[in-house]
């Protein structure tokens, strides 16, 4: 099987990091959820009804839907928390990536452990930017919001190619390819990973300054 890689890349002040990553990981699991599978007999099953709500961010000028279930919420906010934490370590202007992996499970004989078979990760890759004042961030606060934008609409046009994807599962092999955790979602199996650099490269850092002192002029 191939592993499908997508990655995104975004730029921004670091009190925005936190919404601008909870965006874009609720919008990729949003595409990636389910309702709740109801087994009547083995093969025979209805799906539940996936709820949704609207997000309004407070640092970025952007509004994302996301899944309405609160224990999926707190598990993604505990994984951006820490990324975001690590990134403040590394300095004011720092990079980092953020990973979600969806794989499925291939039971093993024992005493093996099971095997986690990736077949789709999504990268994002996170420039973090100082700026000089309240006017940059009110414009940074606008432009970060129109990328969010365009990096939502990639997403769905990505999820909405006919690719792989896990065959839905027997009654006994569901816990192979979703997450079955949650009282009210039912999301393919995944993972949050992430990784800190240290510093940021000055490309980055000066074509996001350029891209405010253009807007500035104008």
């Amino acid at each position: 099987m191939n592993c499908r890689s997508e990655v995104l890349e975004v730029t921004m002040e670091s009190r925005q990091v936190e919404e601008a990553m909870l965006a874009l990981l609720h919008t990729i699991l949003l595409q990636r959820s389910t309702g709740k599978f109801h087994y009547k007999k083995e093969g025979t099953y209805s799906i539940g009804t996936v709820g949704t709500q609207d997000i309004d961010c407070d640092f970025i000028d952007f509004t994302f839907v996301r899944v309405s279930s609160e224990e999926l919420d707190r598990v993604i906010r505990k994984a951006v928390s820490e990324f975001k934490d690590a990134l403040s370590i590394s300095g004011s202007d720092g990079v980092g990536q953020i990973s979600l992996e969806f794989y499925q499970k291939k039971k093993s004989r024992w005493p093996f452990s099971d095997e986690c078979i990736p077949w789709e990760v999504w990268s994002i890759k996170v420039n973090v930017v100082n700026l000089a004042n309240e006017q940059e961030r009110q414009i940074c606060r606008e432009k970060v919001g129109e990328k969010l934008g365009e990096k939502v609409i990639n997403i769905v046009e990505v999820i909405n190619r006919h690719e792989y994807l896990p065959k839905m599962p027997t009654q006994s092999e569901v816990d192979n390819v979703f997450d079955t955790s949650f009282k009210d979602v039912q999301p393919y199996l995944y993972k949050i990973t992430y990784q800190i650099t240290d510093c940021l490269g000055t490309s980055v850092s000066t074509t996001m300054r350029r891209l405010i002192k253009d807007t500035l002029a104008l």
